[in-house]
């Protein structure tokens, strides 16, 4: 099954089949905390949410992002409490479910069961990729990389690609990719020199993409090169 319908089709069976507590969030809401005790796991129903850990050293570090039909919460499953923080980037919706009431309907309906197999193998397949990928590439790769796998997972949830709203800031980018703020905003200069993206206002929040395989041959030539600077 093609990831849209099959998005919508789990968010349809746990609709159906789960008690639900529907949760309006704004940019900057918390849907739990570190060190908080695990009790629910959460939908995402629309909207933006990045997970963040804290450094030795307190400084927070982005570690995953979530999206239409993402859970949050697996973090907490192992020891009962939470090892991360999940928070807002933009207007959403988030669902809440008591695990409890996710263990039970799960062993009344196998496809909830199956669900929520789907939904762990799949996001601990995602991050290890995309994490392995980001090790292999220089810096300017690296943010073609992040803005492609944006891409693609708008375009998996039937939304617009082709001009996007980069909630992040680039201090949030560069905390994800393992980069500066700095060479964030050169990486951004350098793809917009090269005509593979195109910022329509000066605040730089909304990003064009005329064409987003032209962000996977960016990357390309960049590991053909080996180099940050292409000739």
């Amino acid at each position: 099954m093609d990831a849209k319908p099959q998005i919508a089709a789990t968010l349809n069976l746990i609709e159906q089949h789960l008690p639900i507590r529907r949760r309006l969030v704004r940019a900057g809401d918390v849907v739990y905390r570190a060190g908080e005790p695990f009790s629910r796991l959460h939908i995402v129903h629309s909207g933006l949410f990045k997970l963040v850990n804290l450094t030795s050293d307190g400084r927070e570090q982005v570690v995953a992002l979530s999206f239409k039909g993402d859970w949050l919460g697996f973090d907490g499953i192992a020891d009962d409490v939470h090892n991360c923080d999940a928070i807002a980037l933009d207007t959403g919706e988030v669902w809440s479910i008591a695990y409890e009431a996710v263990l039970n309907s799960c062993l009344e309906f196998p496809a909830l069961m199956s669900a929520l197999h789907a939904a762990m193998s799949q996001e601990m397949a995602r991050d290890r990729d995309f994490q392995l990928s980001l090790c292999t590439l220089p810096a300017d790769a690296r943010v073609a990389e992040f803005l492609r796998y944006w891409v693609e997972a708008l375009e998996c949830r039937g939304q617009r690609t082709d001009q996007i709203s980069l909630r992040m800031s680039r201090a949030e980018i560069g905390s994800y990719l393992g980069m500066t703020l700095e060479s964030v905003s050169r990486a951004m200069s350098r793809l917009a020199r090269e005509r593979v993206i195109h910022f329509p206002e000066k605040g730089r929040r909304e990003l064009q993409i005329p064409d987003v395989q032209a962000l996977a041959g960016f990357v390309r030539r960049s590991l053909e090169t080996g180099s940050e600077v292409l000739q």
